[in-house]
C-alpha cells in the first residue's frame, strides 16, 4: 500500500535532464507579485536566481530558475510568502491556478493545506483547554458525546489523552485521508471515525499503547474534531473561525468542506504527477481538523507570526506564553509538540499533502521569522529543499534549511530523464549515503506508484520487486509488490506477496482482506 497519503499520479518521462528539460511559456498574465516594500524587490529576485543546482551522476550541474524546476515537475502554481522578525515582509504567486489556463495564482490564491490543518486546529484546542474548558491529560472519552473511543485492554491501561493525540502518541490508527473525489458521497464525521460507508478509510481505534510511542495519525485529530463540536455544540468551520481566523484576521482562510461555491474562484485546482488535474478541481475532506484548511501562504505566515508572538510574551490572542511553550516543547515520545512538528534549532514546522497539493510552514519563534511555499501539486514538495535554502541564505538565517542530501531528489529524476532501470541500478549501486540521507523503503515504494497509477504496470512492478529486494523485512514493500502483481493479472504470486506481508505484519487488514477475495488461505 502507499507509504503515506496515496497518490493518483501519472508518470513522465523526459530527456536527459542535461541535453533537454521542458520547454517553459511566458508567464502568465497579468504576472503577480505583492512587496511589502520595494526594497524587497531585488531579495526576490536573488531567491528566485539562487535556488541550488543539481548534478545526476556523471553531468556538469544544471541550473535552473524556479520556473523551470516548476515546469521540470508539473507544477503549475506555486505561492510563497516571506516573514522576517515579526514582519510579512513579502508574498508572490508564480504560474497558474489550473493547469493549461492563464489564471494567474496571486498571493491571495487559495490553495488545500492539507495536514498544516492539524497544528492549526490544534490552536483551537488548546485555547479552549486553557480557557478551563477540558484538560489535556483527561481521558477524552469524559469529553466525547457523539461518539466515544472504544475500549479495549490498551485503553484500560493508558487512557487516549488530548495531549497525546496532538502530539502523535494516542496509539490511534489511520495515517491519512484520501478525500472524496467529486461527485462521491462523502461521509458524515462519525461514520469516518468507526470507517463506515461510504468513509474510504479504516475505523479509528487504539492498536498501541497509549503514550508509549509516537506514530502520526490523523484519525486522532479526527477524534479531536469531534471532541470540539461535542463541546461547543458548534460545527468545526465555526468554531476555528472564531477562535483562530477571524482573531488573526485571516482573509483568506476557511475550514468550510466542501468549499463554498463563492470561494471556488479563488481557489487553486490539484494536480496529479504528469501535469493532469484532478477530476473535479480538488477532493472534499470530511476530516476537516486533519486535512480541511483551505488558505494562503500569507495567511500561514500571520499564523505562525502569532505563535512567535506569544512565544516572546508579545501576544495572547489566541494562546499565554506558557501554553505556546507547552505547544513547542518536544514531547517525550517524539519530535512533535502539541500540534507542529520540532525539526530542531527551536523551530517548528509542518507540511501536508492532500490529492494534488502539496504545501510547507517553517518558523522560528525567538525570531518570528520563516516561510510558508504552497502549491497546486502532488510534485509541488520536490520545490521546497531548494526554495527554503535560497529564503534562508539571503536572510541571513543560519542553520534554518534542511541540510543533507539528496538521494530521493537524484533518484526521482534519474527516473524520469532516464527511465526506471537506470534509477534502480543507480540506488542499488550506491556505496555510501551522504548525510541527511535516508534510503527507505518508501522512496521506491512512491515511484512504484506513480507507474502504477500512470498505467505503467512493468516499470511499477521493477520499482517494487527492487524494494522487497533492498527491504525484504518491511511488510509494506511486500503488501505494494502484491498490489502490483494483482494489476498485472498474477493473481498467484499478488497471494504469495500479501502472505508474506502479513506474516511479517499481523495486524495488515489490508492484505487479509484481500487474501479473503483471492481465496487464499491466511496463515
Amino acid at each position: 500500500m502507499p507509504s503515506s497519503m496515496p497518490h493518483s499520479t501519472v508518470a513522465v518521462v523526459l530527456g536527459t535532464l542535461c541535453v533537454s528539460l521542458p520547454a517553459v511559456a511566458a508567464p502568465a498574465k497579468p504576472a503577480t507579485a505583492w512587496l511589502a516594500r520595494p526594497s524587497e524587490a531585488a531579495r526576490v529576485a536573488r531567491v528566485e536566481a539562487g535556488l541550488k543546482p543539481i548534478s545526476l551522476p556523471g553531468e556538469a550541474p544544471t541550473t535552473l530558475s524556479l520556473q523551470r524546476w516548476m515546469a521540470l515537475y508539473d507544477v503549475p502554481g506555486l505561492s510563497i510568502a516571506v516573514f522576517d522578525r515579526g514582519s510579512l515582509v513579502w508574498a508572490k504567486g508564480y504560474g497558474v491556478k489550473r493547469a493549461g489556463t492563464e489564471d494567474a495564482v496571486t498571493p491571495d490564491t487559495r490553495f488545500q493545506a492539507a495536514s498544516i490543518s492539524k497544528p492549526i486546529s490544534a490552536l483551537a484546542t488548546l485555547h479552549h483547554a486553557e480557557a478551563n474548558k477540558w484538560s489535556l491529560d483527561e481521558d477524552v472519552n469524559a469529553r466525547l458525546v457523539s461518539w466515544k473511543v472504544p475500549e479495549n485492554d490498551l485503553t484500560r491501561e493508558q487512557k487516549v489523552t488530548l495531549r497525546r493525540i496532538l502530539s502523535h502518541s494516542a496509539g490511534l490508527t489511520v495515517h491519512g485521508f484520501r478525500g472524496y473525489a467529486a461527485g462521491q458521497p462523502v461521509p458524515t464525521l462519525l461514520q469516518v471515525l468507526d470507517g463506515a460507508p461510504p468513509a474510504n478509510s479504516s475505523p479509528v481505534r487504539v492498536d498501541i499503547l497509549p503514550g508509549s510511542q509516537m506514530r502520526y495519525s490523523g484519525g486522532g485529530y479526527t477524534v479531536v474534531q469531534q471532541l470540539l463540536e461535542d463541546q461547543l455544540h458548534r460545527p468545526f468551520a465555526r468554531i476555528m473561525q472564531e477562535t483562530i481566523i477571524a482573531p488573526l484576521g485571516l482573509k483568506h482562510s476557511t475550514f468550510e468542506q466542501p468549499l463554498p461555491a463563492a470561494l471556488a474562484a479563488q481557489a487553486a485546482t490539484g494536480t496529479l504527477d504528469g501535469g493532469a488535474s484532478v477530476t473535479g478541481d480538488f477532493h472534499v475532506y470530511p476530516e476537516r481538523a486533519a486535512a480541511g484548511l483551505w488558505t494562503t501562504p500569507s495567511d500561514l505566515a500571520r499564523i505562525a507570526m502569532e505563535v512567535s508572538k506569544a512565544y516572546q510574551g508579545k501576544s495572547r490572542r489566541v494562546l499565554s506564553q506558557a501554553m505556546v511553550k507547552q505547544m513547542l516543547s518536544p514531547q517525550p515520545t517524539g519530535q512533535f509538540g502539541l500540534g507542529f512538528a520540532l525539526p530542531g534549532g527551536g523551530r517548528f514546522a509542518h507540511g501536508g499533502g492532500n490529492e494534488g497539493f502539496r504545501c510547507i510552514l517553517l518558523a522560528d519563534p525567538a525570531t518570528g521569522s520563516g516561510v510558508a511555499v504552497m502549491t497546486n501539486s502532488d510534485n509541488g514538495s520536490r520545490l521546497f529543499d531548494r526554495i527554503l535554502d535560497a529564503v534562508a541564505t539571503e536572510y541571513g538565517w543560519k542553520d534554518f534549511a534542511p541540510k543533507g542530501g539528496r538521494l530521493d531528489e537524484t533518484f526521482d529524476l534519474l527516473v524520469r530523464s532516464k527511465g526506471i532501470d537506470a534509477g534502480i541500478a543507480w540506488l542499488q549501486s550506491k556505496p555510501t549515503l551522504q548525510e541527511g540521507d535516508t534510503l527507505s523503503p518508501s522512496l521506491l515504494n512512491e515511484i512504484g506508484y506513480a507507474r502504477l497509477n500512470g498505467g505503467k504496470t512493468a516499470d511499477a512492478l521493477k520499482a517494487f520487486e527492487a524494494n522487497v529486494a533492498l527491504f525484504p523485512q518491511d511488510a509494506n514493500a511486500h503488501d505494494s509488490l502484491g498490489e502490483g502483481y494483482l494489476k498485472a493479472g498474477r493473481k498467484s504470486e499478488a497471494a504469495a506477496s500479501y502472505k508474506k506481508s502479513l506474516e511479517l505484519d499481523p495486524k495488515n487488514t489490508n492484505a487479509v482482506k484481500v487474501l479473503k477475495e483471492l481465496g487464499a488461505v491466511t496463515p
